[in-house]
């Protein structure tokens, strides 16, 4: 049955904007998003069986291109509706983090780091620079690399730090492989870098790992 054959009171659009989108499950708001459906399937179903392939609301955005599209029913307009989606959730975040204390917002920075780096499928090594109010000033890519490695050189973050003026540093970098851990290798980047920025009085405030869903932190760690 198509939505529009549905009661007025339980079509997710009206809905949405009788009660407000948080009122909705997560299929409903995908269902918005998709707008139809197809033969036997109405778009909230689509929603639910994205959700179920996908395994979450945040599988859907990240999933690969090749397999999305794939999928009965999606294509490649429906990709290109869900990766604007996302980047417009990037940037919104984004903008919320230059003005506001970072320091104030970790979920913020976490859910930002996520929505620039999982479902990358190479190692991106990422920089946020901030300054003494720890509001951000610029955020960088300083590295990209294969899928188990990237190579990274402090000297180079200490130097756009200098030029950014930045007087403390956030760094993430994403595993492609999932794997939900900091390498000894990771470790010994981040004494390197904490090293380089203290001798020029920069400070490191963290080093994150995105690992597909998973966002770790080597200063929760004790490792910084």
């Amino acid at each position: 049955m198509s939505i529009t054959d549905w009661p007025e009171t339980e079509r997710p659009r009206e809905r949405m904007l009788r009660h407000g989108a948080r009122a909705l499950s997560d299929a409903e708001l995908l269902a918005i998003l998709l707008r139809t459906g197809q033969p036997g399937a109405s778009a909230v179903d689509q929603g639910r069986l994205l959700i179920r392939r996908f395994g979450s609301l945040n599988g859907v955005f990240a999933a690969d291109h090749r397999v999305f599209v794939a999928l009965p029913g999606m294509g490649q307009a429906k990709y290109a509706q869900m990766q604007a989606v996302q980047e417009i959730g990037r940037r919104l975040i984004g903008e919320q983090l230059h003005r506001a204390d970072a320091l104030d917002s970790p979920a913020a920075v976490r859910e930002y780091l996520s929505l620039c780096l999982r479902g990358r499928d190479v190692e991106i090594f990422l920089t946020l620079f901030l300054n003494n109010s720890n509001q951000i000033i610029a955020v960088e890519q300083l590295a990209q690399g294969t899928v188990s490695e990237t190579r990274v050189y402090p000297r180079e973050v200490a130097r756009r730090a200098l030029m950014h003026n930045a007087t403390s540093v956030i760094v993430a970098h994403n595993h492609p492989s999932g794997r939900a851990s900091f390498s000894e290798a990771d470790i010994r980047l981040t004494q390197m870098l904490r090293q380089a920025l203290e001798l020029l009085e920069i400070r490191l405030l963290d080093h994150f790992v995105i690992a597909g869903h998973e966002v770790l932190s080597l200063a929760e760690r004790g490792k910084l």
